[in-house]
C-alpha cells in the first residue's frame, strides 16, 4: 500500500494531470474557467473568495520556493527569527484558507441559485481542499518547525519522484499526518484537469487592464443601473484587496529586510574571526572525512568493533554507528550480556538519549517519546508509534574464537567460561548474522 501511495499514485496523478490538461485544452478550450457564480450571489463570494485566494496563493508560493531552492530555504530557516515568522505566517494563512473555503462551501450548499449550478465535482473539490489545508495546519501545529525539517525529508522525496528515481523510504517513516498531506497533494494534482481547478493554469492579467464590462439582464433601467454599480463595486473591492495584500507583504518584507540583507552580505570579520571561521570549516571537513571513513569501513567489513564487554554499563549506554550509518546504543542487560538497540527515533529520526530511567526506558528528547529498553516499544500516547529495533551481535575472544552471539533465534553461549566472556570478550556488530555465524 505504501509503495502504491508514494510511488504509484504520484506518477498516476502526474500522468492524469499532463494528459488530462492537454486533452481539455484541445477539446474544451472554452470550459477552462472558474465558472464564476458572482451574478447569482456576490456577498458571501466576496468574503470567501478573497480569504481563500490570498491564503492559498501565498502558501503555494512558499511550497514552490522550498522545492525549487531547498539550499537557500534551509539557509534562511537556520535563522530562528525567520523560522518563527515563517511558521507563524503559515499557520495564519492556513486559518485564513479554512475560513474562506468554509464560507464558499456554505454558500454553495445554502444559496439556492448557486446550489442549482453546483456539480458533484465542485463538492468533491471543496471537500478535498478543506481536508488538505486542514492536514497542513495539523502538521504545522503537531510536528513543529516543518519549514526546517521538510528540506531533508519531503523535498528530496519530491525530487526523487520528478527525476524518476523514487525513494519512498524518505516519507514512509514520517508521521501519519505528514503522509496523509503528501497523498492529498497528489490527489489534488490528479483532479485539476477534471474540475474548475484548471483555471489555475490561466492568469487573468488582462482583467486589470481591460475596460469595465457590463452584463445586462433586461432592458429595465433600474436593473441596468444596479449591474453598472455592481461592476464598479467589484472592481473597487478587488483593487482594495490587492492593495491591502501588497501593503501587508511590504510590511512583512520591511520587518525582515535587515536580517535578510545581513544574511546575504555576510558578516564583516576581523582576522581573528576569519581564523576562527577557517578553523570551524576545517573541523567540519575532518568530520566529513571521518564519516566517509566509517561508511567505507562498514561497506568493506562484515564485523564492526563496538567495545569490550566489560566496558558496558547497565544504566548508561555507549553510542556507536551501525551498518546503516544510524546511531545505536550498547547496554549491559541483567545477565551481564550486551543489549544493542537502535538510537534513531521512529518518529522523526532524532537521536535517543543514552541514560536509562528507573523504569528501564530511554527518552527521545525531540518530541518526548519513551522506549522500553527490553522490547523497544514506545510508551502509549507518544508521538512515536513503531518500536526501536534491537541489533544482533557477536562476542570473540582475543584469538578470534566465538564466545557468544545473538540472532533471530535468541542468545547463544558458545563457551562455558563466562568469566572470560564477560571480562575479556570483544563485542561486534555483524552483517547478516544468521548466514555468517
Amino acid at each position: 500500500m505504501e509503495s502504491f501511495l508514494f510511488i504509484g499514485l504520484p506518477y498516476i496523478s502526474i500522468g492524469l494531470f499532463l494528459f488530462g490538461t492537454i486533452a481539455r485544452f484541445r477539446s474544451s478550450l472554452y470550459s477552462i474557467s472558474s465558472q464564476s457564480s458572482q451574478f447569482l450571489e456576490h456577498r458571501a463570494l466576496r468574503w470567501g473568495s478573497t480569504a481563500w485566494h490570498i491564503g492559498i496563493i501565498l502558501i503555494l508560493l512558499a511550497h514552490i520556493a522550498v522545492v525549487l531552492a531547498p539550499g537557500l530555504w534551509t539557509g534562511l530557516m537556520s535563522n530562528k527569527t525567520i523560522l518563527l515568522v515563517t511558521e507563524s505566517t503559515g499557520i495564519a494563512l492556513s486559518l485564513l484558507c479554512l475560513i474562506g473555503i468554509l464560507v464558499l462551501a456554505v454558500r454553495r450548499l445554502v444559496f439556492s441559485k448557486v446550489q442549482a449550478v453546483t456539480t458533484n465535482m465542485d463538492l468533491v473539490v471543496l471537500g478535498l481542499l478543506f481536508v488538505q489545508v486542514g492536514l497542513g495546519l495539523a502538521v504545522a501545529l503537531k510536528h513543529k518547525w516543518g519549514a526546517a525539517w521538510a528540506t531533508g525529508t519531503v523535498v528530496p522525496y519530491l525530487w526523487s519522484i520528478l527525476t524518476l528515481k523514487p525513494r519512498a523510504e524518505l516519507v514512509t517513516e514520517m508521521p501519519l499526518l505528514v503522509k496523509a498531506h503528501v497523498v492529498g497533494g497528489f490527489a489534488f494534482i490528479a483532479l485539476i484537469p477534471f474540475s474548475r481547478l484548471i483555471h489555475m493554469l490561466t492568469a487573468p492579467v488582462h482583467y486589470l487592464l481591460r475596460e469595465p464590462q457590463l452584463v445586462v439582464w433586461s432592458n429595465l433601467s433600474r436593473t441596468r443601473e444596479a449591474v453598472i454599480a455592481q461592476a464598479y463595486d467589484s472592481r473597487r473591492f478587488f483593487l482594495r484587496g490587492f492593495v491591502a495584500t501588497g501593503a501587508g507583504a511590504t510590511m512583512l518584507a520591511v520587518g525582515v529586510m535587515d536580517k535578510l540583507v545581513r544574511f546575504f552580505q555576510g558578516p564583516k570579520l576581523s582576522k581573528e574571526q576569519e581564523a576562527a571561521l577557517m578553523e570551524e570549516k576545517l573541523i567540519r571537513i575532518k568530520s566529513t572525512v571521518e564519516q566517509r571513513e566509517l561508511e567505507y569501513e562498514r561497506l568493506k567489513n562484515d564485523y564492526i568493533y563496538v567495545c569490550r564487554v566489560s566496558d558496558l554499563d547497565a544504566r548508561v549506554g555507549r553510542y556507536f554507528t551501525d551498518f546503516e550509518m544510524r546511531p545505536a546504543l550498547a547496554f549491559r542487560d541483567e545477565d551481564g550480556l550486551p543489549l544493542l538497540i537502535s538510537a534513531k527515533c521512529t518518529h522523526l529520526g532524532c537521536t535517543i538519549a543514552n541514560e536509562l530511567s528507573a523504569d528501564g526506558k530511554i527518552l527521545c528528547p525531540c518530541h518526548i517519546s519513551y522506549f522500553d529498553i527490553k522490547t523497544g516499544q514506545p510508551n502509549e500516547g507518544s508521538p512515536a508509534k513503531s518500536p526501536l529495533p534491537h541489533l544482533d551481535w557477536v562476542i570473540f575472544d582475543s584469538q578470534g574464537n566465538l564466545l557468544a552471539q545473538r540472532n533471530s533465534s535468541g542468545v547463544t553461549i558458545e563457551t562455558k567460561d563466562l568469566a572470560l566472556l564477560l571480562q575479556q570478550g570483544s563485542l561486534y556488530i555483524v552483517k547478516n548474522l544468521d548466514k555468517r555465524v
